[in-house]
């Protein structure tokens, strides 16, 4: 069973129209809503694949209740920790006719101490007989970043792989608590590092402990190195530029991550090429947390080339 863990959730909703004109009134169908965040995307992605997932996350407020509904409506296998802070929101808007997407996310208000505390304790407790762990997603404001390398630490204590997808310090902490996999965007990495080329900065988080870093490079596709052989990399990328909805793209290429960890594979050249695969399969799908019928045959496209990074260098 793979366990996803996400700190900061989010009741998603997502209007698409013919085009966005800004500064104008749009009259629009109803929003598609449904519970969000990133480890509910990820969740959903390897459930459909037929993997045993569990997806923890917090819930509060109105919102909050409102998400609970409607991820039992999902029949997505979860559990949910009861905090006071309302579950924040996001609105996605889709404009057709220039293949763009708005996003507005709210950032999320903090959970109390014992909040964090319970929220930590549910998923430990779900990491006895777990395959993966995969924590995903942004923090609250004035969060505590040791959540995220405390569940790091937990994982390695059961003997369960660790997949890390988030931002800012709690990204350089998950690496230092040595990370299985940490899967970070261009922007991410340069935020976090202040390094702009990706391949130095997914080097320099290996120095600090992780086991594996993936980058997505958005329409170039993505590029991996490993502790274990730190002087090769691993590009993968699809032929073709796809135009649809990126919004989960990520979320698909960790739950590709995940679900390969979960079944054993330590091949770097087949999970990169998996994970653009799904990543690519994400963007032709109206929302996140879905991938095209046809993945396994758009992941047969993938180009993948190892080389040493020195070339690169």
């Amino acid at each position: 069973m793979i366990v996803t863990v996400t700190p900061n959730p989010a009741l998603d909703h997502t209007y698409t129209l013919p085009a966005l004109e800004p500064g104008q009134t749009h009259r629009v169908r109803a929003a598609t809503t449904r519970s969000g965040g990133k480890g509910l995307n990820v969740a959903r992605v390897l459930h459909d694949q037929g993997h045993r997932v569990i997806a923890v996350a917090p819930a509060g407020g109105n919102s909050g209740e409102e998400f609970a509904v409607r991820l039992r409506g999902d029949g997505l296998p979860h559990e949910l920790v009861p905090v006071l802070a309302p579950t924040r929101r996001s609105v996605a808007i889709v404009d057709v006719e220039h293949n763009l997407t708005t996003i507005l996310n709210e950032a999320g208000d903090n959970h109390t101490e014992s909040e964090w505390q319970e929220l930590t304790r549910v998923a430990a407790r779900a990491l006895t007989g777990s395959t993966c762990l995969v924590v995903s997603g942004s923090l609250p404001a004035e969060a505590d970043d040791r959540f995220f390398p405390d569940l790091v630490a937990r994982s390695k204590f059961h003997g369960v792989p660790s997949v890390i997808d988030t931002s800012g310090p709690a990204l350089l902490a998950s690496a230092k608590a040595g990370a299985t996999v940490l899967k970070p965007n261009r922007q991410e990495l340069s935020d976090a590092l202040g390094e702009l080329d990706p391949v130095r900065g997914a080097q320099a988080l290996i120095g600090m402990g992780a086991g594996m870093v993936v980058v997505s490079l958005g329409d170039q596709g993505m590029l991996l190195i490993t502790s274990e052989a730190p002087g090769l990399l691993w590009r993968a990328r699809l032929p073709r530029v796809l135009m649809g909805n990126p919004t989960g793209a990520g979320d698909a290429a960790v739950a590709a991550i995940a679900g390969s960890l979960s079944d054993g594979a330590t091949d770097p050249a087949k999970i990169i090429r998996l994970a653009t695969g799904w990543s690519a399969a994400a963007v032709l799908m109206p929302l996140a947390g879905e991938i095209r019928l046809d993945h396994a045959a758009i992941s047969a496209e993938i180009l993948v080339e190892q080389h040493p990074i020195e070339r690169h260098l």
